[in-house]
């Protein structure tokens, strides 16, 4: 775990290091950051990135979905933003950093953080990744983002219907925005969670192949 400065206050979030290597933000969902977040910053740092994961929720984590919830409606993104840009220059300041700009990563809520970061902080972010991202609070300025967005979705997903994938396909193209998404059949939402009841671990494996070769391609 590690400090670092934002809005005024100070943050902390897990790192972890492959020195020197590109860098990697990982946005966590919306039970806060846990072993499953830090895994991720540790299978990032076996690939040869350096990856920190800043902790939203200060420390506490969601005991039930319904805690998880109100925690998510609860959070407020203004801070949440300043957060995010303070882990981003954290982790380009880091010396175990190698790149000039940096990937993010997030998943659930931290799908819809991830691609906020990247429109609020395009000056910083060089490839986003939003792992079938939701929070009906925070709304990307889609019209900043400089990023190209890799997006994964789930084909069973209450919240991300195949009309709210397709019009946000339509909305990114009509902006000229560089995207690519790919749905995964028989996946529910939250399919790429290893530690929950919705994992499904072939289109993991094929979601995390992804992520890896598009990281690789745009994070320098």
């Amino acid at each position: 775990m590690i400090s670092f400065p934002g809005n005024g206050a100070t943050y902390r979030g897990y790192l972890s290091a492959a020195s020197p290597a590109p860098g990697v933000v990982v946005v966590q969902e919306w039970w806060g950051l846990t072993d499953h977040e830090r895994d991720l910053c540790d299978r990032f740092a076996a690939e040869g990135f350096t990856a920190l994961a800043p902790d939203l929720y200060k420390g506490v984590q969601a005991k039930s979905p319904d805690e998880a919830g109100k925690m998510l409606m609860a959070l407020n993104i203004a801070e949440t933003e300043k957060i995010l840009r303070g882990a981003l220059a954290a982790l380009l300041d880091d010396p175990a950093c190698a790149s000039e700009t940096a990937g993010v990563v997030g998943f659930c809520m931290g799908g819809q953080l991830a691609l906020f970061a990247a429109a609020t902080s395009p000056e910083l972010v060089s490839a986003c990744v939003d792992f079938y991202g939701v929070h009906p609070n925070a709304q990307p300025p889609l019209e900043n983002l400089r990023a190209p967005l890799l997006g994964i979705f789930a084909e069973v997903d209450k919240y991300l219907t195949p009309k709210v994938v397709d019009d946000f396909d339509r909305r990114l193209t009509a902006l000229g925005r560089a995207h690519e998404f790919h749905t995964y059949p028989g996946t529910q939402h939250g399919f790429f969670n290893d530690t929950t009841d919705h994992h499904h671990p072939e289109a993991s494996r094929d979601a995390w192949r992804r992520t890896l070769e598009f990281l690789r391609r745009n994070v320098e």
